[in-house]
């Protein structure tokens, strides 16, 4: 599989996010692969990074959520499909880079695609990601799922 050149905020992955009710029951892998993006990277020893992502869902936004809407504009650049698309801001994943929930992207069925990343979100809509999670913080509606820290 192909990773991207580098990692920063705002890289959009291909990526088995593990919910936090998920995590919670025992499970260790997500029961799907979804596109997530990066809100933080941080090196904790040399050459070893840790990334925490955001996931992207279908599903509308419950009562006392702050999810983000992605705009049809930036799915379209991204190559994603069409539907209503929001990025959680009230749990996140973290792992160690690269780790052995990334998936490659491959869009049609026999693809030669490996790549695991779709592209950059806008500086603008990363902003309202970090400020959602702050805000999740703040009001104590905030959970971490700390992934595999083996890599792959």
């Amino acid at each position: 599989m192909r990773l991207p050149d580098r990692v920063e905020p705002g890289l959009v992955l291909k990526y088995g996010y593990l919910w936090s009710d998920e995590a919670e029951s025992g499970r260790e892998d997500g029961r799907k692969d979804r596109p997530a993006v990066v809100v933080l990277r941080r090196e904790i020893v040399r050459n070893t990074l840790m990334v925490t992502v955001a996931a992207m869902t279908h599903s509308p936004p419950r009562a006392g959520q702050r999810p983000v809407m992605v705009p049809p504009a930036v799915k379209q650049r991204l190559g994603l499909d069409e539907q209503a698309s929001w990025i959680v801001t009230h749990e996140l994943n973290t792992f160690v880079w690269p780790g052995p929930d990334l998936r490659p992207i491959g869009r049609l069925p026999g693809s030669a695609d490996d790549r695991c990343f779709y592209g950059y979100i806008p500086n603008s809509l990363l902003r309202k990601i970090v400020q959602g999670i702050a805000d999740n913080r703040a009001e104590q509606r905030f959970k971490l799922v700390k992934r595999s820290f083996e890599g792959p």
